[in-house]
């Protein structure tokens, strides 16, 4: 008996760590619903830390072969997305990482005093800064992720706006260094903020593998419940919180960008 074994192919993937597992899950069970592919694929996070910029480089010379962030007008220009919303607009609704000593404070503030009174800090690469911008705020910026939570300890601004499935997990990895910081308990921003799995160009082949797989795992519920699973502690802690949801435009958003879909974790 004649026993067809598919090529192994490893990809390098972008970016990696404890709160992006969730990105390459999803990958991975997506590849697997591409049915009668010649080719498996093995995921190797790329192990340097780098940022955004420089990983965008790196998979449009080919060092990368799949990188997972959000879109903006630039990033569609240079890359090839799949333009299937693998967080469901879970990014784009914003909580505060704070000094625990500002909660009584920001409680108090509406949306006008939100936009006059705090400083908010946020990676210089990000897409979402001139978002917070062009939406009025203050935002003052470092190019290194883990350098925001020194700043914040330190007042350089007032407070660090991380996606809903981001801010409780980044704290508690950082408990021991930070323990003055806490997760702001009254107030959210939401903004349209698709994220999306990036190849090159070139590598229209892999593109089309993913979106088979994505959109096959959308069909048999598989998508879903990879992200109930992962989400499953933020969907059931917004149900009960009342947070006063401060709600903002893109300006970024490329045009035809599909409207966000939050049915799965907010109504």
């Amino acid at each position: 008996m004649h026993v067809a074994w598919a090529a192994e192919t490893r990809l390098a993937v972008f970016p990696t760590g404890p709160i992006y597992e969730y990105r390459w899950k999803l990958l991975e069970l997506a590849l697997s619903h591409v049915r009668g592919a010649s080719t498996s694929y093995q995921l190797t996070p790329y192990q340097e830390d780098i940022t955004q910029n420089r990983g965008m480089e790196l998979l449009q010379s080919g060092e990368l072969d799949v990188i997972a962030l959000g879109t903006n007008v630039e990033r569609e220009s240079q890359m090839l997305p799949i333009k299937i919303d693998i967080l469901r607009g879970i990014v784009g609704f914003r909580i505060f990482v704070i000094r625990a000593t500002d909660q009584d404070r920001i409680a108090r503030m509406d949306a006008a005093a939100l936009q006059q009174q705090l400083v908010f800090g946020l990676n210089s690469q990000w897409a979402d800064l001139p978002v917070m911008r062009a939406n009025g705020f203050s935002v003052e910026t470092s190019p290194n992720y883990e350098n925001l939570f020194v700043m914040l300890s330190a007042k350089r601004f007032d407070a660090f706006p991380r996606g809903l499935n981001e801010a409780a997990r980044e704290l508690e990895e950082r408990k021991v260094r930070y323990p003055l910081l806490a997760v702001e308990q009254s107030k959210a921003l939401f903004f349209p903020y698709p994220v999306y799995f990036w190849v090159n160009k070139k590598n229209k082949s892999l593109a089309g593998q993913i979106e088979r797989g994505l959109r096959a795992a959308l069909a048999d519920g598989s998508f879903r419940q990879l992200f109930e699973t992962y989400h499953a502690n933020e969907i059931a802690t917004l149900a009960k919180e009342k947070r006063t949801v401060v709600r903002m435009t893109n300006p970024i958003l490329p045009p035809g960008t599909p409207p966000t879909d939050t049915s799965w974790w907010w109504h």
